[in-house]
């Protein structure tokens, strides 16, 4: 995250992560700010199932959903429509960057369209830092 935003000439937090989840075989992507973590148990919470049945896909699996590898994913764009739920800190910036597909790439997208063209749920899904 701090060497892309480097290279993009932006503050950390405007680099966004995709992630594939996996749910009861059901794929679901989370797209949250770079810095922090997902907590599983907001997202859970949030699924209205126990943390213990959200898990990370594993690169394969994420591979294989999305067409695109860990680590260059896009926020859209996916081999096949993904349940989509970014987190409310992806939101309240006006412009992210995200994966644009291949390693050395990445796209720029408001967050109006980000939330347009997936149809996300905005959540609280990040991680606190311990007080």
């Amino acid at each position: 995250v701090a060497d892309a935003a480097l290279a993009l000439g932006v503050a950390s937090d405007r680099i966004i992560k995709s992630l594939v989840f996996v749910l009861r075989d059901e794929p679901l992507l989370v797209i949250n700010n770079g810095l922090t973590r997902v907590d599983r148990k907001k997202l859970a919470a949030h699924l209205g199932v126990g943390r213990k049945r959200v898990k990370f896909a594993t690169p394969e699996q994420a591979l294989a959903i999305s067409g695109y590898a860990v680590g260059s994913m896009p926020p859209f764009g996916h081999r096949q429509a993904l349940r989509t739920i970014v987190d409310e800190t992806v939101v309240a910036l006006d412009d992210v960057y995200g994966g644009g597909g291949a390693a050395d790439t990445m796209m720029r997208v408001s967050t109006a369209e980000l939330i347009h063209f997936t149809q996300a749920d905005v959540v609280d899904l990040s991680e606190r830092p311990p007080a």
